[in-house]
């Protein structure tokens, strides 16, 4: 009888192996509330033992969560990255599509990042994620071809992404519904609501409202 040939093992970098660890962190914690998911998880998940996740992570749970979660937030940070070849509107609508997207391949692991009370959140963990807000925020005022953002439009943006994020909660909870693209319509008509709002009493707003109008409407689904 011939026996079949065994697959060669390839012994990983210290690199790839992180990569390996860190995208079955990722995968448990998208889909399990970080205080279900144990290291034993992780590590029947990579397909590996206990200790060699121990081996790369010494910190355990802990430390393995912090990096998994900053290896999120750089995914999440690439969602707002759009070339500028299209009107402002335009962009932060495919921004918002694959932010969507992120937030429905992450699911129960988003809700608990942002809904917070996790036995495994620090000062650190809350840091990362402030950080992706202030990514966000960035983010749209270049997409909006703002350079100097004064106090009022840089708070009615930070306003506008913390309204995203109870959106993206609810609509989780809500089973997914409407479809994502009518979600991102909404929420893209909301962020030109409330600048309309703030236009009323700043004068730097007003002008961004002002040339937002001569730019092409939301594209349609």
């Amino acid at each position: 009888m011939t026996q079949s040939a065994t697959p060669a093992y390839r012994r990983l970098s210290v690199e790839e192996r992180k990569t390996q660890l860190l995208a079955a962190a990722l995968s448990l914690f998208a889909h399990h509330a970080p205080e279900d998911v144990s290291l034993d998880d992780v590590a029947e998940a990579a397909g590996v033992s206990r200790p060699l996740v121990y081996r790369y992570f010494p910190g355990g749970k802990q430390q393995l969560y912090e990096a998994a979660l900053g290896s999120a937030a750089e995914q999440l940070n690439q969602c707002f990255d759009e070339p500028n070849e299209t009107s402002p509107l335009s962009r932060l609508s495919r921004v918002l599509d694959r932010y969507l997207e992120f937030v429905d391949q992450h699911d129960t692991g988003f809700a608990a990042l942002l809904q917070g009370g996790s036995v495994v959140e620090t000062k650190r963990t809350t840091s990362i994620v402030d950080g992706v807000r202030r990514s966000a925020a960035e983010h749209i005022y270049q997409h909006m071809e703002v350079s100097e953002p004064g106090a009022p439009l840089r708070m009615t943006v930070r306003m506008w992404i913390a309204a995203v994020e109870a959106a993206s909660l609810i609509w989780l909870d809500n089973d997914k519904q409407p479809p994502p693209a009518e979600l991102r319509d909404w929420l893209v008509e909301q962020f030109v609501a409330v600048l309309k709002v703030t236009a009323g009493r700043d004068a730097q707003t007003a002008a961004l409202v002002a040339a937002l109008a001569e730019t092409d409407p939301v594209p349609s689904a």
